[in-house]
């Protein structure tokens, strides 16, 4: 697969921005088939903000007119470590009640933080809240919850790109790739890790 050089970094890429755009046209459609009329998009921020931008727009290629909405979650507090404990740093301003609601994110991972959103919106009255992840790293799952839609099943590797960063850093690569070390550097396997967004930050 190539590999390029991005602040002092190699970064081989994983799925490709034509992988990525055919995947997200298949999942419209999907949702499309499985929706109601009165759809809510809610995006997990801030990871999911490339994926959500572009299934927004194959959601309309498919024929759906979805309202969008955004919202941010953290179980990490003051520290670096995940506490487990949700919070949500940034609501809705939408009422759920008697509404489809399709959850986005960018990775599903433990899965504590999209499980977190799905049953909050739940007890608000949502008739049915389906998710929708761009990757699925299901070895990690702490939570029992598998989505509903899924762009990738992902190897176990540190990725980025296409919204997923590290240090703030290669949010803006066009495809997803996993860091492979620095410049000039043999190979490494960085094991267990994803973007510094996962499924349990608000990064």
């Amino acid at each position: 697969m190539t590999t390029i050089e991005r602040r002092g970094r190699r970064v081989r890429v994983l799925y490709t921005p034509e992988q990525i755009a055919e995947r997200n046209a298949e999942i419209a459609r999907e949702i499309g088939a499985r929706a109601g009329p009165d759809l809510l998009v809610i995006a997990i921020l801030k990871g999911s903000f490339v994926f959500a931008a572009d299934l927004m727009r194959a959601l309309y290629a498919a024929g759906l007119s979805p309202e969008v909405e955004f919202m941010s979650l953290s179980s990490y507090g003051a520290g670096t470590e995940s506490t487990g404990q949700i919070t949500v740093l940034r609501d809705i301003d939408s009422g759920v009640k008697d509404r489809t609601v399709v959850l986005i994110d960018d990775i599903l991972e433990s899965g504590r933080t999209i499980a977190y959103a799905k049953d909050l919106l739940a007890a608000r009255g949502a008739s049915k809240v389906y998710t929708c992840v761009l990757l699925d790293k299901p070895g990690k799952r702490a939570a029992d919850i598998d989505a509903d839609f899924v762009g990738f099943t992902c190897p176990d590797k540190f990725v980025v790109g296409y919204g997923m960063d590290v240090a703030h850093a290669f949010r803006e690569l066009p495809f997803v790739g996993i860091v492979e070390g620095r410049a000039g550097e043999e190979d490494t396997d960085n094991g267990g890790g994803d973007g510094a967004d996962g499924d349990d930050t608000a990064g």
